[in-house]
Formats: C-alpha cells, structure tokens, sequence
C-alpha cells in the first residue's frame, strides 16, 4: 500500500470515513485447474488523521468519496485482441504476444447475427489456450449468450463479457458466467446509454466500452466515447468495488492518452500491436503503454 503525505491541501476533516485502495494480488484457478493471476486494486476504509504519517496518498477529497485518480491510479493493462492476428498461425500468434509483455489475450467471438462478421468458437479457444498462461479475455458478441457460457468456460476463457442487447436478462446472464468461475463484464456499443450497465454494476468484474461500432478490426476511434468511459468511472468510483474499465476500437499510441484520462484502465488494441510482425510486437506494446502515461 501507497502511504506518506499528500500532495495537495488537505480537506478531509480529521476522523473522517474515506475510502482508499491498495494492491492485491488475487489468485484464482482458472480452466482446467490453471492459476491464473489477476492484479487489481481493492477498496478499504480508514479514519483520516492528518497527523499520521500513514494516512493514505490522495484522501483530499469529500469524506467518503472513493479518490482514486488523484495520486493513486492502476496500472495500464493491455490486451492483445487476436482478430488483427495472422489467423494461419494463431497459435504462435499468441504465443508471440504473451511473450512480448500483454496482461492478458483478447478474443472477440462474433456470430454473424448479432454484429456482421463470423469469428471463432469455443474450439478455437481450446485449440490456442496451450499457447498461453494469460488469463483469456473473450468478448462475446453473439445473441443469445446463455447456451455458449458453459463451452467457451470449458474451453479455457478466463472472463467472458457479453452486451445488454444480447438477451432479456443480462443480470441472469452475468450470474451465469459466475457460477461458471469466470470474471463476468457487461460491454457497450457506441449508440448503448451508459445507463445500460448501472443495474449491474455491482455484479460485474469488467466494463467494456466500445469506441468503434463492432464486427471488424482496423476501425476508426468514435471520440463520442470519452464522455461515455468518463460516466462510467465516476459510476465506478461512487461505488465500492473494484471494477475494470476497458476500451475496444481505434486504440493507438494517439487514442490511449484520450481513454486513459477519461478513467480507462485496460487498453484493447488489435492492428496496432500486431502490426510489423512478431518481432515488433513488444515495441507495439510498450509504445502502447508509454504513450497512456
């Protein structure tokens, strides 16, 4: 944990309730018995006295409010998404990326129906989870979601995520996946209200915000986004749990800085991190990263 003195003014009157985070390490078996580790920021309490030395780093702000962009941020995670990968070697294709610094593998799983492309299923998941200890990202853009939750856990995704338009009840939906033992996320579409995911924002583990319409990769970034990533993360803070917030479409060295103001903390990113080839994939990264500081 981060403690010492602030770098602003003072505000919190003394014996205050505040909240403030540190960071956890979190270890969970994943798929077929796999540990899988996840570091994320968990929120506590504390009583404010300005007279101790360890009063926690960016408490300068209204009692009870949960200050975590103010001296204390997570870390940028980026997340390969295979779809702009060489699909004749995806295997190595992942491979490749996990050794060259991602946090964890993308993968965007499309039907056809619910966006206007086809993607992979379940076996591709399995076929290319031996590649990787990465906890797997899989974004599910298909209607309807419930009767594939079970085959891609199964298959060895870590975290599924699916959208409020894909069936009836996305709480029941998110319940599933967690009964399942994967993280759960709720995904938005550039014309889907940020009010769409506030119903279950204390349930999900992940909010996706998506700043290209879905369906292809290589797509221009919809800036109309940073409104709806900013919305998302005074949500977030409001509240009392650690959620993460990630962006999808359009994410360059040049849009990162955008999201990573606006309150995102996970950076997808296809065309540019697999561009130029295996060897330049942990430059692509770390550019990535630099470029969100």
């Amino acid at each position: 944990m981060q403690f010492g003195a602030s770098n602003c003014t003072p505000c919190t009157p003394s014996g205050a309730w505040v909240r403030y985070t540190e960071w956890h390490t979190l270890h969970t078996v994943g798929a077929r018995g796999r540990r899988i580790e996840w570091h994320n920021l968990h929120t506590v309490g504390a009583r404010v006295r300005p007279d101790d030395p360890r009063t926690p780093i960016g408490n300068c702000g209204l009692s009870g409010k949960l200050i975590r962009r103010h001296g204390m941020r997570k870390n940028v995670r980026v997340a390969p998404s295979i779809l702009a990968s060489d699909f004749s070697r995806l295997g190595e294709e992942v491979r490749a990326v996990t050794e060259a610094g991602a946090d964890f593998i993308h993968v965007d799983v499309m039907d056809g129906r619910f966006v206007p492309n086809i993607t992979v299923g379940p076996s591709v998941v399995r076929a290319i989870r031996g590649f990787s200890a990465l906890p797997f990202d899989v974004h599910l853009m298909i209607s309807p979601v419930d009767p594939y939750v079970e085959a891609f856990v199964d298959a060895g995704s870590d975290a599924l995520t699916a959208h409020p338009e894909a069936g009836p009840h996305l709480h029941r939906t998110i319940q599933l996946i967690k009964r399942r033992g994967a993280r759960a996320g709720a995904a938005l579409n550039p014309s889907t209200p940020v009010e769409a995911v506030r119903p279950v924002l204390d349930d999900v583990d992940l909010v996706l915000v998506m700043s290209v319409n879905p369906g292809f990769g290589g797509q221009t970034f919809l800036r109309g986004a940073l409104k709806k990533i900013a919305a998302i993360r005074e949500m977030i803070d409001a509240g009392d749990r650690d959620v993460d917030l990630a962006v999808d479409g359009g994410i360059t060295a040049e849009t990162a800085p955008l999201v990573i103001d606006a309150g995102a903390d996970v950076l997808i990113a296809g065309t540019a991190i697999f561009q130029g080839g295996p060897e330049k994939y942990r430059e692509n990264i770390r550019t990535l990263r630099e470029s969100a500081r």
